[in-house]
């Protein structure tokens, strides 16, 4: 029940005292904060819509160059549907196009994770290896994937092995250098603790190496994966339809605007959801990192 307000004494000089105000309940500011981080993102969708559509209509680019948004739905909604016989772009929908692309990066970019898992592991335990490998690993990590794609392409063929390699081999090095990094940044102190305790040599990997290398690897891990994506289009180059890199590069070499923005557009929103998940996850399997 509201307090009522304190009655003065008579005779008091002393004011009546102020009834303390009610305390903002916890739920509704979580509900406020809700909707700021929801309609932050939304608000510049729009600024960004508006102005897209301005520029478009000024006239100052032709439509091929800058097509107006609505151009852009139309091409989603021919790459998301049949019509005229034809399923899609190429035969293919859309959400196939994208579905094909993601197997594609979940493998190459999978390879390239557990090979990097593993290197990382060795060389931050083993000196030697860490200084036998390091130099390639960076050499490789300053390549741009256009560099070695042609000779994959020689040596593989054009099918989807040289695509496959060229993903692995872009994921590796971000998370082989994280690891290693995150291996050898392992404190002394832990790892003499456990030796005291009688740990053996996979104890300490298992147990203290491994858990404490978590948050840097996890971090390489989400690295690794927006590189593969930025090498996606690259490794759709040759032979790449059907997928969703090799239909922005079919619809470019066509003046095809709206279908290359449509295609550009599912590569980064799709990026974004598997981020997210990524980060999920990170939260969920290092929930001390931030706090500690």
């Amino acid at each position: 029940m509201p307090t009522a307000p304190t009655v003065p004494e008579p005779g008091s000089d002393h004011p009546p005292a102020a009834s303390p105000p009610p305390r903002q309940r916890p739920r509704a500011r979580v509900t406020r904060a809700m909707l700021r981080r929801a309609g932050l993102p939304f608000g510049s969708l729009l600024l960004s819509l508006a102005g897209w559509q301005v520029v478009a209509a000024s006239g100052a680019w032709s439509e091929t160059l800058v097509p107006p948004p609505a151009a852009v739905w139309d091409a989603f909604i021919d790459v998301s549907t049949a019509h005229d016989g034809v399923r899609g772009y190429n035969g293919t929908y859309l959400i196939e196009h994208l579905g094909i692309s993601l197997r594609r990066i979940g493998i190459g970019a999978g390879i390239g994770i557990v090979a990097g898992l593993l290197f990382g592991l060795v060389m931050g335990t083993v000196g030697w290896m860490r200084s036998l490998f390091e130099p390639w690993i960076t050499f490789l990590r300053t390549l741009p994937p256009l560099a070695y794609f042609s000779l994959l392409i020689v040596w593989l063929g054009i099918n989807e092995e040289p695509k496959i390699t060229l993903l692995a081999v872009a994921a590796f090095p971000p998370v082989a250098v994280s690891t290693t990094t995150a291996v050898t940044a392992v404190p002394q102190s832990l790892l003499e603790a456990a030796r005291a305790l009688g740990a053996s040599r996979w104890d300490l990997v298992k147990d203290v190496i491994v858990p404490s290398a978590l948050p840097e690897t996890l971090t390489g891990i989400r690295l690794a994966v927006g590189v593969a994506y930025s090498s996606l289009v690259a490794a759709e180059l040759v032979n790449g339809l059907p997928g969703i890199g090799g239909m922005v590069k079919d619809a470019a070499n066509y003046n095809n605007t709206p279908v290359v923005i449509v295609g550009i557009a599912a590569i980064g929103l799709s990026g974004l959801v598997i981020d997210g998940l990524l980060l999920r996850l990170e939260r969920a399997a290092v929930p001390w990192r931030g706090r500690a």
